[in-house]
């Protein structure tokens, strides 16, 4: 293994050399030996054999010393004095070996002053070449005559553009990837003469690219790319462009080129996708600190399902609900209508999808409240949706443990009109945007998800309508997470608030959320509880120091609040574990729950209305726990979880694997 691992390091240096560079040394060479050699008399006069056989002597030592030194396997235009100074230290050992070899071998002999000359006029010829090199590199112009000169011979002698002045000025930059991604990038940036940056070396793992040049970039390994020789080519950035890099690898990458003091930044997508987004160059989001790999959820099949169909979504305008119509705009829908109680968000999406898609998208908004039943209902009379999302809710946690009454009418309430209406209106499916603060809540907003998953499960064993819930973790960048408020208040010099060190929570991006819903609604026969297998959970703490560090700004404390009313330290993705089937997709499950009868659900729904009709929190929080029997107080849950934070996230996982045992 070890020979194979040196074969392939022999080979990869016998590709760096760049042989040109080694025939325009060689005249050099030869003019240095005739005139000291040849033409110069002295009292050490050589003959023709011994000319020959001096001459043969240096060149052996010089260029075998130049070859192993990887004099050859440096570009030029880039080099700083680095590489001037291995270029002395390669022709020093060379005269030494060059003049113990002359004193050992049976050759003509000559005076070591004669031997230092030709070692330094040669050296000297050879750095003159380097320099007047590097000097119509960096002086050609279309300007001036003599900047044209050079720019001429330049081209002519190495087939190389001068350098103009806005190049000089431009960020120089280490692309990890000589892919597809990292050459389109590098193209773009060598055809703009505007742009900002240009590009020094690839970085690639292959070894078929290592060792050679694209667009006249060289691709080192990773082993190649040391500090020391990207700080001979000038880099400033590294830039990542391998999308799909293994998710440790990109984090080993990352906290490598961190801790050295690069600037790190990403050719690609937008964390949050815009409807016909690019890929461009950004910063590292706090999303991609996550370094979790994105889970591709849809498929051929789920965009058949979608294709000609009549769509409502509601909460259209918000983070999940915008992403379901962008998601949707691709499947060809007959007809996607966003509902939404603030128009701004709904305008906002219009206005996106429009210019993504112009008149090939059928697109209507309304603008009512899912509480307001009548005007719902003429929203459903008016466009006969086939297929409807429910992803419209209160969320915010702290702000629904004081808004009791308002959170059981909205997310309640507004369900259980929709389910009425997409059964009076003979809708084909209704799914609904559930979460996992609804296993075992600790908070109203997750008793009011719950309580709104055994009403969908409920009306799937009486209704016509085929119906289906999707529980997941939380949304990355969605409004009211923690990433925007971490960036706020670092952008404000601090503090960052972290409400308890421990606290974990499960991450997904708003695309793999959207999906999730959209490809469980296509597969879904009736009464199905989806729950995405979200991997490890993320120390909210973790991600705080992460964020920190990533914006650069220097000083910024963590300070711990505390919990916050109806928080708990994890979160759990099912009610019941060992309950789980499979799907098609690996990454899905579907929890096993008893359905209650209708007239469980009337009950439940009647006990809450007295309360809310009171405008009491409090009396509506007491009947909400009398509703949701697994709605439990925080504190409770809290005190039973271990106090160490890594224990807590060992918890945490553990309940994702048992569901994996289980099955």
């Amino acid at each position: 293994m070890r020979r194979e691992v040196q074969m392939k390091d022999k080979k990869r240096k016998k590709r760096n050399i760049r042989w040109t560079l080694v025939l325009y040394d060689m005249p050099v060479f030869a003019l240095a030996a005739v005139l000291l050699l040849g033409l110069y008399g002295g009292n050490d006069k050589l003959t023709y054999s011994g000319m020959v056989q001096q001459a043969a002597l240096a060149l052996i030592c010089i260029f075998t010393s130049r070859l192993i030194g990887n004099v050859y396997g440096q570009i030029w235009r880039y080099g700083g004095i680095q590489c001037y100074i291995r270029l002395l230290c390669t022709d020093a050992v060379a005269f030494l070996f060059y003049m113990c070899l002359e004193m050992l071998l049976p050759v003509e002999k000559i005076t070591f002053a004669r031997m230092l000359c030709l070692a330094c006029l040669n050296l000297l010829g050879a750095l003159t070449l380097r320099m007047a090199y590097r000097y119509a590199y960096k002086c050609g112009n279309q300007e001036t005559a003599f900047g044209r000169f050079l720019s001429w011979v330049l081209y002519t002698v190495s087939g190389v553009k001068a350098a103009s002045d806005k190049e000089v000025q431009k960020i120089k930059i280490a692309i990890i990837g000589a892919g597809r991604v990292g050459v389109s990038f590098t193209e773009e940036l060598l055809n703009n003469e505007e742009a900002a940056y240009i590009p020094r070396c690839f970085i690639d793992t292959n070894q078929d690219k290592v060792g050679r040049e694209i667009q006249g970039i060289p691709v080192w390994s990773e082993d190649e790319a040391t500090f020391r020789k990207l700080g001979e080519f000038e880099v400033q950035e590294i830039v990542f462009a391998i999308p799909s890099m293994d998710v440790d690898k990109k984090k080993a990458l990352y906290d490598y080129y961190k801790k050295a003091g690069y600037k790190l930044k990403v050719y690609d997508y937008p964390t949050v996708y815009a409807a016909g987004g690019k890929r461009h160059l950004r910063e590292f989001d706090a999303e991609d600190l996550l370094f979790r790999k994105p889970l591709a959820v849809a498929d051929e099949r789920t965009n058949d399902y979608y294709k000609g169909k009549v769509m409502l979504i509601t909460g259209g305008g918000g983070s999940i609900g915008s992403e379901l119509c962008r998601q949707l705009a691709k499947m060809s829908p007959k007809k996607i209508v966003i509902l939404d109680i603030y128009e701004n968000g709904a305008y906002d999406v219009q206005q996106e999808l429009k210019i993504a898609y112009g008149g090939a998208l059928n697109l209507q908004i309304e603008i009512c409240s899912i509480t307001h039943k009548k005007a719902l209902e003429k929203v459903f009379e008016k466009h006969h949706p086939q297929i409807i999302i429910n992803a419209a809710a209160h969320k915010h946690v702290p702000l629904m443990e004081h808004n009791c009454v308002e959170a059981i009418y909205n997310n309640v309430f507004g369900t259980k009109n929709l389910v009425e209406l997409c059964e009076k209106y003979e809708a084909e499916r209704f799914m609904m945007v559930s979460t996992d603060k609804a296993v075992n809540p600790t908070n109203v907003m997750g008793a009011t998800k719950r309580m709104c998953e055994m009403i969908v499960q409920s009306a799937s064993t009486h209704g016509k309508v085929k119906y289906s819930a999707t529980r997941f973790g939380n949304v990355l960048g969605s409004a009211g997470s923690v990433i925007p408020l971490f960036r706020r208040q670092i952008a404000n010099g601090g503090p960052v608030t972290v409400t308890d060190k421990r606290i974990i929570r499960y991450f997904m991006t708003i695309p793999e959320a959207s999906q999730l819903v959209l490809q469980s609604g296509a597969m879904a026969k009736n009464g199905e509880l989806f729950v995405l297998d979200m991997g490890k959970p993320v120390k909210i703490y973790d991600l705080a120091e992460n964020m920190i560090r990533l914006s650069g700004v220097h000083g910024v404390q963590i300070i711990e609040t505390g919990l916050r009313p109806g928080e708990k330290l994890y979160e759990e993705l099912l009610v019941k574990t060992e309950e789980l089937d499979k799907t098609e997709n690996s990454m899905i499950f579907i929890e096993r729950d008893t359905a209650l009868s209708e007239e469980e659900i009337s009950r439940r729904l009647a006990l809450l209305q007295d309360a809310c009709d009171t405008g009491d929190d409090d009396m509506a929080r007491e009947a909400l726990r009398k509703a949701v029997p697994t709605f439990r107080k925080p504190e409770e849950v809290n005190k039973e979880a271990v106090l160490d934070g890594k224990h807590i996230q060992d918890k945490a996982y553990q309940v994702n694997l048992e569901q994996k045992i289980a099955i």
